[in-house]
C-alpha cells in the first residue's frame, strides 16, 4: 500500500494504491484521496469527507484545528476596504475587560478561529454558512489571519470546543474573571431559570415540552446568573420534556462541583417542589420564589389572611408600583417552616378587573360570577426560607429580571437562536460560544445603559467606519461623530496605523 501523486492543471491529486497479488497476478486498485493541500502533513480535501488527514500508520483522521490551507486566508481576491470600528471595537474590548484570556483557557487549536468566531456571534445573526462572507469583507481578517472559517471547518471547530474538557477549563476561568479571586467564588447569591431552545433538529434533545401552555419542539437552556452583577456565571441544558423541577438539585450540585457554594437563591415558581424545597433546606441555601396558584398552600393562605390586608401597614412601594404586603410564618412542608408574603399589587387588580370587565359582558357572566373572579384579581404569594423586611421583599425577588434580560440578550444579540446545528456536539460547542457571546454583549449593554445606543445599533454605527489596506499597514478612514462617541465612551484609542504582521 503507498499514496501515488498527480498533477492536474497545476493542481495535485493524491490516491491510496492498494496491491494485491492473486497468484502470478498483482492487482492494483485506487481509492481517491483528492486534492493534496499539505503532503508534509498529509492533509487532504475531497467531496466525501471534506478536509481530513490521512497517513499509511494511522488511517484516516480530522485536520488539525490550526491547519488554514493554502490561500484560505485571503479567500480570494483581497478586499483593499474593510468594515473596521465593529470588529476592532470587539477585539479591543476583549483584550480590555481581560476575557481574552479567559477565552484562551478554552485551549482550541486554532486561537485565530475562536476569536473570529465570537466576534461573527456577537455582531452577526446570520447562519453560520454566511461566516466566510463576514469575514472577507471585515476587519477581522487582519485581526485572526489564520482562522479558517469554512463550513466544515466551523463543525469541527464547535464540536471541538463542545467537549466537556474544553467546557471546564473556561468556567474555570470564567469564575475567576467574574468573581476576581477563588474565596470570592466560594460563597454567592445566585438566580436560576430555564428558557426553551424551539427547533426541529433530529437529535435526542429535542423534545415536545409543554411549558405555560405553549407547546413546542425545544430544548431546555438553563442560566445561573450571579445575585448582585446580573452577569451568567453558568449553564447547562437538558432535553425538552423534562420538567423544570426536576433539574434544579442538579444544578445546584454542579455549581458545587465547580466550585461555587450557593448561600441564597432566587427561583422562578416553576422550581417549586416539596422535594426541591426539603433540599434546599437541608443544603442551608436560602431562598425566595413565588408560590403558584394551584399550591394547596397557595389557597389556604389567600383565604385567611387576604381578607384585611388593605391596611397602611401593609403598604409599600416599588419601582412605580403600589403593593398591600403582609407576611406570616408558615410550614412549607413537614418539618420545615418559612414565611410567606401575600400581596395585592393595586395596579394589576386595576387591569385585571378591568379585562374581566370586558369579558364578562362578552361571556355573559352573571354578577355573581363576575364578584367571585374579582377576588383573585392582583394577588401574589411570594415564599422565603428566611423572614426579609416587607419593604424589601419585592426588590429582592425581581432581580430575577436580570436572568430574563439574559436570555433576551442571548436570543437577540448573541445568536443562541435559531438552532442550526445538527449533532449534540456541535450543539454543545454553539452553546459555549452563545454564552460567551452573550457575556460579551452583557457588559456592553451595562455600559450603554445611560445613552441612547443598544449593543445592534452601537455594532451598526461602527461597522461604518472602515479601514484600507495596503501591503504593509492598514490605515483606518475617519470616523463619524456616532462612531467616536462610543471610542469615548469604552476608553477605546482608534489609531490611524496599524501595522500588517
Amino acid at each position: 500500500m503507498h499514496i501515488t501523486y498527480d498533477v492536474k492543471n497545476d493542481i495535485e491529486y493524491a490516491k491510496l494504491c492498494t496491491s494485491k497479488r492473486q497468484g502470478k497476478k498483482v492487482n492494483k486498485t485506487y481509492t481517491n484521496l483528492g486534492r493534496v493541500l499539505d503532503r508534509e502533513k498529509g492533509v487532504y480535501q475531497n467531496r466525501e469527507r471534506g478536509v481530513y488527514t490521512f497517513s499509511l500508520e494511522h488511517g484516516y483522521g480530522k485536520a488539525p484545528a490550526e491547519f488554514v490551507p493554502c490561500g484560505q486566508s485571503s479567500m480570494g481576491k483581497m478586499k483593499l476596504i474593510l468594515d473596521f470600528g465593529d470588529s476592532y471595537f470587539v477585539d479591543a474590548f476583549l483584550k480590555q475587560t481581560g476575557f481574552d484570556k479567559v477565552i484562551d483557557e478554552i485551549g482550541y487549536g486554532n486561537p485565530d478561529t475562536l476569536k473570529a468566531m465570537l466576534a461573527y456571534y456577537v455582531l452577526c445573526s446570520m447562519a453560520n454558512c454566511h461566516a466566510a462572507d463576514w469575514f472577507e469583507g471585515s476587519y477581522a481578517r487582519i485581526l485572526y489571519p489564520k482562522a479558517n472559517l469554512t463550513s466544515q471547518r466551523i463543525s469541527d471547530f464547535l464540536a471541538a470546543i463542545g467537549d466537556e474538557y474544553s467546557y471546564r477549563e473556561f468556567f474555570k476561568a470564567y469564575l475567576k474573571f467574574v468573581f476576581h479571586t477563588v474565596d470570592n467564588i466560594a460563597e454567592t447569591g445566585v438566580l436560576i431559570d430555564s428558557t426553551g431552545l424551539p427547533n426541529d433538529v433530529h437529535f435526542p434533545l429535542t423534545a415536545i415540552n409543554n411549558h405555560n401552555g405553549t407547546i413546542s419542539n425545544e430544548v431546555r437552556l438553563i442560566y445561573v446568573t450571579q445575585q448582585d452583577t446580573g452577569m451568567p456565571i453558568y449553564f447547562r441544558y437538558c432535553p425538552g420534556n423534562v420538567v423544570d423541577t426536576t433539574t434544579l438539585m442538579r444544578t445546584m450540585a454542579e455549581l458545587k462541583e465547580s466550585g461555587i457554594n450557593t448561600k441564597f437563591a432566587i427561583l422562578d415558581a416553576g422550581y417549586y417542589t416539596d422535594d426541591n424545597i426539603r433540599e434546599l433546606y437541608k443544603s442551608q441555601v436560602s431562598f425566595i420564589t413565588r408560590l403558584r396558584e394551584n399550591r394547596t398552600l397557595y389557597k389556604e393562605l389567600v383565604a385567611q389572611h387576604l381578607p384585611g390586608i388593605e391596611d397602611p401597614k401593609n403598604f409599600v412601594s416599588y419601582n412605580g408600583r403600589y403593593v398591600y404586603v403582609t407576611c406570616v410564618p408558615c410550614e412549607l412542608v413537614d418539618g420545615y417552616k418559612g414565611y410567606a408574603y401575600i400581596c395585592l399589587d393595586i395596579e394589576r387588580k386595576s387591569m385585571e378587573t378591568h379585562k374581566l370587565f370586558q369579558r364578562a359582558k362578552d361571556h355573559k357572566l352573571s354578577d355573581k360570577e363576575v364578584y367571585e373572579k374579582m377576588q383573585d384579581q392582583g394577588i401574589f404569594v411570594l415564599i422565603a426560607s428566611r423572614r426579609i423586611a416587607k419593604p424589601k421583599i419585592l426588590p429582592t425577588y425581581y432581580m430575577r429580571q436580570q436572568i430574563e434580560q439574559i436570555f433576551d440578550i442571548g436570543k437577540n444579540y448573541a445568536d443562541m437562536l435559531p438552532i442550526r446545528v445538527q449533532n449534540e456536539d456541535t450543539f454543545r460547542g454553539h452553546l459555549l460560544l452563545t454564552f460567551m457571546a452573550t457575556v460579551v454583549c452583557k457588559q456592553v449593554q451595562d455600559k450603554l445603559l445611560q445613552t441612547t445606543f443598544n449593543p445592534i445599533s452601537m455594532f451598526l454605527n461602527l461597522r461604518n467606519h472602515k479601514c484600507k489596506v495596503y501591503d504593509r499597514a492598514v490605515i483606518t478612514q475617519e470616523a463619524f461623530k456616532k462612531a467616536n462617541d462610543c471610542y469615548k465612551l469604552f476608553k477605546i484609542n482608534c489609531p490611524v496605523r496599524i501595522p500588517i504582521n
